[in-house]
C-alpha cells in the first residue's frame, strides 16, 4: 500500500508497482491532507479513541477493585449480573433506540460509553487486582487509608502492565469501530475515519474537487488519471492504520506482560 501511495501515476495506473515505489510521488498524500472531510474525519478518531479509552480505564478500574475485595458481600451477584450483559443483549433496535432517547444519538458519547462498560475489560482487570496479596490491602487499612487511596496509590500503579493492554485494545477497537459510527452517527460533522474510507473504497467517492484539482489528479491521460485515484486511496488506507502502527512498538513489552499477568505465580 505504501509502495503504490508514493509511486508516479502511470506505473500504479498499469498495476507495475509490487513491492518497491516505482519513482516517488507525494501528491496522494497531499491530496489526503488537502481534504477537508480527511482532516475533520481523523481529528473525530482522535478524539472518539482518546475519550473513549480514558472511560475504558476509568470505568474498569472503579469497576473491577470492589468486585476483586472480599469484604464487598454483593461482589459475587453483581459479576453474575454483569457477565449475563456478555451473552445476552437487547438486539440492535432496543439499542438504537437506547441511544436515540437518551439523547446521545449523533454525539460522541454514542461511541465511547458503550465501549466503556464492557465487562470483558472489567474481568480481565478484576483478576488482575485479585492477584495482587491481600496482605497490601490489610497493612493498607491499618496505617488508615481508605479505598481510594488504596486503588490510587498501590492497585494502579502495580497494574500498568494490565492497564497498558487494556488501553490498547481500547485504542484499536475504538480506532477501528465501524458499525456503532454508521448506525449512530448521521451528521457529516461528526463521522470517524472508518467511515470516510469506507464511502472511498467501497462506494467509490472520490475526494473533494478542490483537494483532487490541487494534486492534479485530473489527468487527460486516463492510466495517469486512474493510477493517482489508486494512489489515493491506499495513501488513505496508509493514513488510517499509520496511528496504530506507530503506537504499538511502544505499548508492545506491557502487552507482554499483562498477557502473562497470573499465568505464573510465585
Amino acid at each position: 500500500m505504501f509502495a503504490i501511495s508514493i509511486s508516479n501515476p502511470v506505473p500504479v495506473g498499469l498495476f507495475k508497482v509490487m513491492l518497491l515505489p516505482q519513482g516517488i510521488n507525494w501528491e496522494a498524500y497531499m491530496a489526503v491532507f488537502r481534504d477537508n472531510q480527511i482532516v475533520l474525519a481523523y481529528w473525530n478518531s482522535i478524539r472518539y479513541t482518546l475519550l473513549g479509552t480514558f472511560l475504558v480505564l476509568m470505568i474498569g478500574c472503579l469497576t473491577a477493585y470492589p468486585l476483586s475485595i472480599n469484604r464487598f458481600r454483593a461482589r459475587r451477584p453483581l459479576s453474575v449480573l454483569f457477565t449475563f450483559t456478555m451473552f445476552f443483549s437487547g438486539g440492535l433496535i432496543p439499542s438504537f433506540m437506547l441511544i436515540k432517547n437518551i439523547g446521545l444519538l449523533d454525539t460522541m458519547w454514542a461511541i465511547t460509553l458503550p465501549a466503556a462498560f464492557s465487562f470483558w475489560n472489567i474481568i480481565i482487570l478484576r483478576t488482575n487486582f485479585q492477584a495482587m496479596p491481600q496482605e497490601l490491602y490489610e497493612s493498607a487499612f491499618i496505617d488508615g487509608a481508605n479505598d481510594w487511596q488504596i486503588l490510587l496509590r498501590i492497585v494502579i500503579p502495580l497494574s500498568k502492565a494490565i492497564l497498558a493492554t487494556i488501553a490498547l485494545f481500547a485504542s484499536v477497537g475504538l480506532w477501528n469501530a465501524y458499525f456503532g459510527p454508521l448506525m449512530y452517527l448521521t451528521s457529516p460533522d461528526m463521522q470517524p475515519l472508518t467511515i470516510i474510507l469506507r464511502r472511498i473504497l467501497v462506494a467509490n467517492e472520490v475526494l473533494s474537487q478542490g483537494a483532487l484539482d490541487q494534486a492534479n489528479t485530473l489527468e487527460v491521460d486516463p492510466v495517469a488519471g486512474a493510477g493517482r485515484m489508486i494512489s489515493v486511496r491506499m495513501a488513505t488506507i496508509f493514513v488510517t492504520i499509520g496511528p496504530i502502527v506507530l503506537i504499538y512498538p511502544f505499548v508492545q513489552r506491557f502487552f507482554v506482560q499483562g498477557v502473562l499477568v497470573g499465568s505464573v505465580k510465585g
